[in-house]
């Protein structure tokens, strides 16, 4: 598998969680709420990251990405996790401010693979 380059990046990291779940709502105003999947699969996260890095630095993200295409997983640590988990990045942008810099925005979304 794999793994994300060891770039740091340098704005701190946003977490959103997803629960999977279903509402099914009746008539009366009565709703009911399934959780979907096994229970450690049922809160997927997505992190938001910022890097403000070299441009050397930034054209070995965006190679790393562009090479998975938006649907290949890879293993990534975020700060604060005791452990990698494995995410897929479908979206992300570089923007060049200054000579020389960049800065990449990229979200990564959990998923549960083997």
């Amino acid at each position: 598998m794999p793994t994300f380059p060891d770039i740091k990046p340098s704005y701190g990291s946003r977490k959103t969680n997803a629960p999977d779940f279903r509402i099914v709502k009746f008539a009366d105003g009565y709703e009911h709420r399934i959780v979907f999947g096994l229970p450690t699969n049922q809160n997927p996260k997505n992190f938001n990251f910022t890097w403000n890095v070299s441009e050397t630095e930034a054209d070995t993200i965006e190679a790393f990405l562009d090479q998975r295409k938006g649907i290949e997983s890879f293993d990534y640590t975020p700060a604060g996790e005791s452990s990698a988990k494995k995410f897929v990045c479908d979206k992300w942008d570089k923007s060049d401010p200054y000579l020389n810099r960049a800065i990449v925005n990229a979200t990564f979304r959990e998923v549960f693979e083997p």
